[in-house]
């Protein structure tokens, strides 16, 4: 019989991280394919991206809203909550052999749950990572722990999971997907991404990811304040293209002050839910600089040697190239670091650096995991001692 092997997808960013290896199962022999899409894929605020999935060819089998109007921490809990109960009837009618989980999100945390319960091995893509600034730190190797296998992006990422006591021999450094999945995805020219937008990207543009520091209360309208009044002093010479936070808590207030700075520079800025993979990657290829704090910026635009302004901590702890600039999270440091990272000084630095989430084969030796691991006695674990 064939694996029967179920994704879980919430965010436009993972999907589009994982759909090339999606492709491969689907068209595998040995396997079936099963796609649960959830969260922000539903939303009509955040682009109703399920409609992605759809068009790349996919089977969408359970559709699970979850997502509360609010992002409170009261609203995430009661989103997750949403999320289990309509986990357990897509499990209870799909009996996949395995499920596929990236990342670190709280709906991730809900599938990864109910996997456990209903003793469906779950196959976990990037754990290891430390992120300082973000909640999503802790969901991380919470998924860790409630998963069987488990793709690293860094060897150093590999031990980190080790120590928390998994078997080495189920745990394997393969390097990041995004990273690998930009050799591969073809790129629009800057004509065709300025005319998908409706925008002018002709000109010199900052591509801009900024999301809530889920970690820290009380800072996401002040971070973005001063990030956009960094801006204030660049917009002549720059333009601006913004993509929207993820539904974290305390996000609209960063997508409110977005609008309104955009609404104010209609020429030079522009706003968007989703870019989806092949306009994401096309603006990284002609921006002139990353800014936000978004995994992105230290994952994936070091391959397209451009400098990333990386600003606060939400990613504090995670391994970075000579191309990513860490700066504080107010006024100050913002615009000192944009002119550092404007520099031709810094522009050549980025020019030369490698990227430490690069390897090769990244994609086929997930797949061949995915695959062929023999997955009896899988669910079971005995704790790892070093």
């Amino acid at each position: 019989m064939k694996r029967k092997v179920c994704f879980f997808t919430g965010t436009r960013a993972e999907y589009g991280i994982m759909s090339r290896l999606m492709k491969l199962v689907k068209d595998s022999e040995n396997c079936d394919i099963q796609i649960i899409a959830t969260n922000m894929h539903l939303s009509p605020e955040f682009g109703l991206t399920y409609k992605e999935i759809e068009a790349d060819g996919f089977k969408i089998d359970k559709k699970v809203e979850m997502l509360l109007s609010s992002d409170t921490a009261n609203g995430t809990v009661k989103s997750m909550g949403l999320a289990t109960i309509g986990f357990a009837d897509a499990l209870e009618d799909l009996q996949p052999d395995l499920a596929v989980i990236l990342g670190d999100r709280y709906e991730m945390l809900a599938a990864a749950q109910s996997c456990l319960i209903y003793k469906i091995p779950v196959a976990h893509l990037y754990g290891g990572e430390i992120t300082l600034g973000a909640y999503d730190d802790a969901i991380r190797h919470a998924i860790s722990k409630l998963s069987h296998l488990h793709f690293t992006s860094t060897e150093e990422y590999r031990r980190n999971i080790i120590q928390m006591g998994e078997n080495p021999g189920r745990v394997f450094y393969v390097g990041s997907l995004g990273v690998d999945n930009i050799k591969k995805e073809p790129i629009m020219s800057r004509e065709k991404l300025s005319e998908s937008l409706n925008f002018n990207l002709l000109d010199k543009f900052i591509l801009v990811t900024f999301h809530p520091v889920t970690m820290e209360n009380l800072t996401a309208e002040k971070q973005i304040t001063d990030l956009l009044k960094a801006f204030e002093n660049i917009i002549g010479d720059y333009k601006i293209l913004f993509t929207l936070p993820n539904s974290d808590t305390g996000g609209r207030i960063i997508i409110s002050k977005i609008e309104d700075f955009v609404n104010s520079h209609s020429d030079r800025a522009f706003a968007i839910d989703s870019l989806g993979k092949k306009r994401y990657y096309s603006a990284l290829k002609y921006a002139t600089v990353v800014v936000g704090n978004s995994s992105s910026g230290l994952v994936e635009a070091p391959s397209f040697k451009i400098p990333t302004l990386n600003i606060g901590s939400r990613q504090e702890g995670r391994a970075r190239g000579a191309s990513v600039l860490d700066v504080s999270a107010d006024y100050d440091g913002i615009s000192k670091g944009l002119t550092k990272v404007l520099s031709p000084e810094y522009q050549n630095i980025a020019k030369i650096s490698t990227n430490p989430y690069e390897k090769a084969g990244t994609l086929e030796n997930i797949f061949d995991v995915i695959e062929k691991y023999p997955l009896d006695g899988l669910v079971k674990k005995e704790f790892y001692k070093i």
